[in-house]
């Protein structure tokens, strides 16, 4: 008997001890944990084989991710006005690498275009390099 199949029998064992099952509850129930188990043990096995990562699909496109009045992060999909370096870190990535990877140029902001506006606008009223003379 293989191994996949005196796993399940185990499983369900335990499961009818608690509960009383039919022949047929036992028996697909069993067949369906076998073949869960065959293929779990078969990815683990392919996914040891498989040594390159595979190529990451972003959520959407990256270059509509910088939008009017969000940021979208292409590695989890969710949505900021300000895609921060602390955000960034929960991925294990710099601005400067995440910025690489998805193709973004170096200066690029990782900002909201309506917050980028406002505090550039905010910064000419101010004119702090006038003060400073």
């Amino acid at each position: 008997m293989e191994e996949y199949i005196k796993e399940a029998l185990e499983i369900v064992k335990a499961q009818a001890s608690v509960r009383n099952m039919t022949e047929e509850e036992i028996a697909s129930m069993v067949k369906s944990l076998a073949e869960s188990i065959k293929t779990l043990s078969q990815g683990e096995e392919a996914a040891k084989k498989e040594e390159q990562p595979k190529e990451q699909v972003p959520p959407v496109d990256p270059k509509k991710a910088v939008r009017e009045k969000s940021v979208v992060c292409l590695e989890c999909g969710k949505t900021f006005k300000v895609l921060s370096k602390r955000h960034l870190s929960t991925h294990d990535l710099t601005p400067a690498e995440y910025k690489e990877k998805w193709g973004y140029k170096k200066g690029a902001a990782l900002i909201a275009r309506s917050l980028a506006r406002e505090r550039s606008e905010k910064m000419q009223e101010m004119q702090i390099w006038k003060r400073r003379k």
